[in-house]
């Protein structure tokens, strides 16, 4: 077992959202259920934890009630290797949800995530500061990333 495990608080759609996740990402399953029992507060029988994994990566679930809800000062990022990879978890995580900038997104169960290219990282570490600004200034007009566009910006092509 992983030293932390991100745990996400959902008000009663735990078990949906799990489900949902780990139909996108490949090596994720559900690994445990737990269900409230008489003592609550849930309703007797219905999901209290989901144990899963995605992308090999532990994280855990409540069905915790209306108290907490997400938001954006947490996030995952989804690192990407091409445009269809882009593409694809994109279309998925935000069906349903909203589409942000920079290639954030929330998706239906209000959870954030940022959908990236590795190459985005490479072409902002260079060392060339005029390169690296019109990458940035490219990745500000975008919603969904677009590498081709960050070629583009990085090279100076208009």
């Amino acid at each position: 077992m992983q030293k932390i495990t991100p745990f996400l608080w959902f008000d009663q759609q735990a078990e949906e959202a799990i489900r949902f996740y780990t139909s996108i990402f490949p090596d994720s399953a559900i690994r445990t259920i737990t269900r409230y029992g008489d003592a609550g507060p849930g309703p007797k029988g219905s999901v209290m934890t989901i144990g899963f994994e995605l992308a090999g990566m532990q994280f855990a679930a409540l069905n915790g009630g209306p108290t907490f809800k997400f938001n954006e000062a947490v996030s995952f990022v989804v690192h990407c290797d091409s445009q269809e990879e882009i593409d694809r978890y994109w279309g998925k995580l935000v069906d349903g949800g909203k589409a942000i900038d920079c290639g954030w997104l929330k998706d239906k169960f209000g959870l954030a995530w940022q959908i990236v290219p590795r190459r985005f990282f490479e072409l902002i570490a260079d060392p060339d500061s005029q390169k690296v600004q019109r990458v940035m200034r490219a990745m500000f007009q975008m919603k969904k990333f677009d590498i081709a566009g960050l070629e583009k910006a990085y090279r100076g092509d208009s």
